[in-house]
């Protein structure tokens, strides 16, 4: 992360922290609570420096900013924000976490089961959301799937196929496009509940691996709306103007402003299946 991007946003990330911000109805902006607290391993991604945010959360708040759709608060206290009486100050939820918060049941209970159900609420989820609450099947029944290990680490640059080019989260990643990032494989992968909207393409990465490897997906939660995107491992990622727009688009999703249907496609991940355990196969011969 460029220095010079730290120090010029670390002023504004304060106001994550400390500056109360008025209601949607009140600005036409969207609040988001950011959770980005670790019980398991803490990625680069979400480390703070002594008092400033982490750079996740700065280009956060710079995007809520620069767009006029939406201001955050960032927390890493789950035990202290993550509250049913305070979630009625959202209208967006984003967890880049990991492991067994120390969320409350009755809280979490709240979280799925009413608050995310509720029209004009949504989730979004980075990278290692799904590395969090593995073992509560109400959670990655939510989100869609598990972490299971990573193939592909920070280093390695991989290639993603873009399958719905028209969802306003994939509209800034075009067809195809090459990223430096870590990338997880799932357990509780569950595809006939979700709409995916990328995935590797296996024939052009290392190592392949004979199956789909989603990195994005979306879904309807009631009438609310579940966005899960595995990007965001690296810092850099989070200053990408393609990721950048992909959440703006996904907060435009989750809004109303830009409507998109997110019917689920298990035949989408048979066929993903097929060309993976194909280009697997091809490599091992």
């Amino acid at each position: 992360m460029p220095s010079r991007f730290l120090s010029t946003l670390c002023l504004l990330a304060f106001a994550c922290l400390f500056t109360p911000s008025l209601s949607q109805a009140e600005t036409g902006k969207s609040r988001v609570l950011m959770l980005t607290q670790s019980k398991g391993y803490t990625h680069g991604s979400v480390k703070r420096d002594k008092t400033d945010l982490a750079p996740a959360e700065i280009a956060m708040v710079q995007l809520g900013k620069q767009s006029g759709l939406f201001t955050v608060d960032c927390t890493q206290d789950a035990a202290a924000d993550f509250t049913k009486e305070n979630l009625q100050n959202y209208d967006i939820v984003m967890f880049y976490t990991t492991g067994m918060l120390p969320i409350k049941e009755e809280d979490m209970q709240y979280f799925l089961n009413d608050w995310l159900k509720q029209k004009g609420h949504g989730f979004i989820g980075f990278h290692s959301a799904t590395d969090t609450y593995k073992s509560y099947e109400p959670y990655w029944e939510m989100i869609g799937g598990s972490f299971n290990g990573h193939p592909w680490g920070a280093g390695n640059k991989v290639t993603i196929t873009v399958h719905d080019t028209d969802h306003p989260a994939m509209k800034s990643f075009g067809k195809e496009f090459q990223i430096k990032d870590e990338i997880y494989q799932y357990k509780n992968w569950q595809p006939e509940k979700v709409h995916v909207l990328m995935s590797l393409n296996m024939e052009k990465c290392n190592p392949k691996k004979p199956y789909q490897v989603p990195v994005a997906w979306a879904k309807e939660w009631g009438q609310g709306k579940v966005f899960v995107n595995n990007l965001g491992h690296n810092p850099e990622t989070w200053v990408n103007p393609a990721f950048q727009e992909s959440v703006i688009g996904a907060i435009k999703w989750i809004r109303g402003d830009a409507p998109a249907a997110v019917p689920v496609n298990p035949e989408l991940s048979k066929q993903e299946d097929a060309k993976a355990a194909a280009a697997a196969k091809e490599e091992s011969k």
